[in-house]
């Protein structure tokens, strides 16, 4: 590698990590509760509590899940109705005071087999509420989200730029060395090197999609610009059903399962509300494996005869999205793989807070010098 090359691989490595290393920092210290956020909700008491059912117990109609709903909250309208991915024990059902609306709801937790309102988290408050928007988007929304996704580029530039100056720096020393017996500063290069290479596909992989998880909002308003809104316009005539009107909810999932085999129920738009259309349920199939856990397909069911009317399959990159989604967190092999990111997030924790020390210690060094270091440790 010739001086001028160093120097320009140097300089990119040296600027795209200092820029984004603060918020990588955020980013590390904020995901490690986040792989476990079932279980520190679970732990403080502010998961939706587990209610034992004897084995062949018989699960309470929708109909009857939404009837209790209405029943604590008359004057609001039903927006949804969903469940967790890993626990289909409880329904969440949000209600609004206008079918527009698209912040904030009334989110109760019914339980499948009593339909019995349970006691359920403030969905707006508390840690994993914080350490989620922080992660998220900063507090900052969609702006906070792009934001995120531009650090996240540097992060791949300074990795890829670290591995082009790992060899002519490190090619002649044993993988993974760290030279005792010299400075200070020299061990914790050493150390930074060798973290650094160690975790560098864990790290590449979680840093990739992450970016395309801040994609996530733009994907999706194009997909339903673009694609829904097209396909769901042909059914946009009449007004809403009212409750009278409206078909049994359960028939209608049925019939939705019929159509999309293999696939089972993720939530209910209730007709007039934004993700749907005035006059049907639109039903969000997702895959039933952890993998496909996250491949979404609305199936339209008339909400007055129950009929299926059409589906429309996610197109490739919200695939790609979904897909990103529970690789990000290590969220689909149960807890060892949960355990795995953990240990190899505090790792990169290391690697980015050794990385910072290095900068603030570092001594003035001309590229000139930087290229000779790197030629007298190659030879």
């Amino acid at each position: 590698m010739t001086n001028t090359s160093l120097r320009r691989w140097s300089w990119i490595h040296k600027w795209s990590s200092l820029v984004c290393t603060t918020f990588m920092l955020l980013l590390c210290l904020t995901g490690l509760p986040l792989i476990f956020h079932h279980e520190i909700q679970e732990l403080t008491g502010t998961a939706v509590p587990a209610r034992p059912h004897p084995p062949g117990a018989q699960r309470a109609s929708l109909d009857t899940v939404l009837a209790t709903a209405q029943a604590r909250h008359p004057g609001l309208f039903p927006m949804y109705v969903s469940r967790e991915e890993d626990d289909d024990s409880f329904w969440y059902v949000s209600l609004a005071p206008r079918l527009e609306e698209t912040e904030k709801f009334e989110v109760l937790a019914i339980d499948a087999y009593t339909a019995q309102v349970l006691p359920s988290p403030d969905f707006y408050s508390g840690f994993m509420y914080w350490m989620t928007r922080l992660h998220v988007d900063l507090f900052a929304g969609l702006p906070g989200m792009l934001f995120l996704g531009a650090m996240g580029l540097l992060l791949l530039a300074a990795l890829v730029s670290g591995v082009v100056l790992y060899a002519p720096f490190m090619g002649k020393l044993p993988f993974g060395a760290v030279r005792r017996g010299r400075s200070a500063r020299l061990r914790w290069l050493d150390l930074h090197n060798a973290l650094g290479i160690c975790t560098l596909t864990w790290l590449f992989v979680v840093g990739a999609t992450g970016v395309v998880n801040t994609l996530a909002q733009p994907a999706l308003n194009y997909w339903q610009e673009h694609h829904l809104k097209p396909w769901l316009s042909r059914h946009a005539g009449g007004r809403p059903p009212t409750a009278a009107e409206r078909s049994p909810l359960d028939a209608a999932v049925r019939a939705a399962m019929a159509t999309e085999p293999g696939m089972t129920l993720s939530y209910l738009a209730f007709p007039g509300v934004l993700a749907g259309t005035p006059m049907h349920y639109t039903i969000y199939m997702r895959g039933s494996s952890a993998l496909t856990a996250k491949l979404y397909q609305p199936v339209l069911v008339n909400a007055r005869s129950g009929a299926v009317e059409g589906s429309v399959a996610a197109p490739w990159y919200l695939k790609t999205l979904y897909l990103s989604q529970p690789l990000h967190f290590g969220d689909y092999a149960g807890m060892p793989l949960k355990l795995l990111w953990a240990v190899l997030d505090v790792l990169c924790i290391a690697v980015l807070g050794s990385g910072l020390y290095l900068w603030l210690r570092k001594p003035a060094m001309r590229p000139a010098a930087i290229a000779a270091a790197a030629r007298k440790t190659a030879a």
